[in-house]
């Protein structure tokens, strides 16, 4: 009689293990798929910064020819 909770309570830490072994897998996936996200945003993101830069700087050049411009034909106060 004595073995049957034994054996009960082994089974039933088991399943405990097998529980916890199939929800750590998950969540490893899970993170694994979080990262390679993680990791298309930050490559989004470089992608945006580097074009506002380069636009700011066409966006300078434009900005001293007007001025240059301006000042040929003196319409500069």
């Amino acid at each position: 009689m004595t073995s049957e909770p034994d054996n009960l309570v082994l089974e039933l830490l088991r399943q405990m293990r097998n529980d916890v072994t199939e929800f750590r897998t998950e969540v490893r996936d899970s993170l694994h798929r979080v990262e390679i996200r993680l990791g298309v945003l930050e490559q989004g993101i470089a992608g945006i910064l580097a074009l506002s830069a380069s636009d700011r700087d066409e966006l300078t050049g434009l900005k001293r020819r007007v001025e240059r411009i301006e000042r040929r034909l003196e319409l500069t106060d």
